[in-house]
């Protein structure tokens, strides 16, 4: 690898993944955002746009734009038509996520942040793994903010490997159910012992 040292950070839906991804931007690090690839590969008219409304019909469209909300409400519903989803998004998310890898600078850090970091199997692309958590309870509350039903929330969360299982193979784990300025004291303190590792 051409970077110092890879980041994953990874955690399931609703705990704050970018926003640590973020705290590590601005310490230094150069960071991939799976989420952000995810937006820009279904852009009307691409080849995975394509294939999705081959897929799913128009009926996810607004305009020309695929609606994530809709395409959410009809996957997240039907785990057949939620793997089908992958198949077709997750080798292009991967293959531009492994040449950002390639890519850059030999001096800095770089960040994955990637909600199915290990589901989609891109663990040994990482030289470290951080995982997100949050109390169930805190979850629910934030993301029931965020306009979400119950129902639309346990699909999501169903979908991904259980919270337990990726703390399990951390090999940091920030508890993001405090304040702000908790989390990023987590933060600074795990990227300090990362450089203090490089040097």
């Amino acid at each position: 690898m051409l970077y110092r040292m890879v980041i994953g950070i990874t955690g399931n839906f609703g705990v704050g993944k970018t926003t640590v991804a973020n705290m590590f931007r601005r310490l230094g690090a150069r960071v991939i955002d799976a989420d952000r690839i995810a937006h820009t590969i279904i852009r009307p008219y691409s080849s995975v746009y394509k294939q999705i409304i081959a897929c799913f019909g128009k009926k996810i469209l607004v305009g020309p734009y695929i609606s994530r909300k809709r395409l959410a409400k009809t996957v997240f519903s039907d785990k057949k038509k939620l793997n089908l989803l992958n198949r077709i998004t997750h080798s292009k998310i991967l293959e531009i996520i492994k040449s950002g890898i390639k890519k850059k600078s030999q001096d800095e850090i770089l960040v994955i942040d990637a909600p199915l970091l290990i589901e989609s199997g891109l663990l040994p692309s990482v030289d470290k793994l951080v995982v997100v958590k949050l109390k169930p309870v805190i979850q629910m509350q934030r993301l029931k903010k965020n306009g979400l039903g119950l129902e639309q929330i346990k699909g999501r969360i169903s979908a991904q490997l259980p919270q337990n299982k990726k703390v399990a193979l951390a090999d940091f784990v920030i508890d993001n159910s405090g304040s702000r300025s908790q989390t990023q004291k987590q933060v600074r303190e795990i990227w300090d012992k990362i450089n203090e590792d490089i040097i």
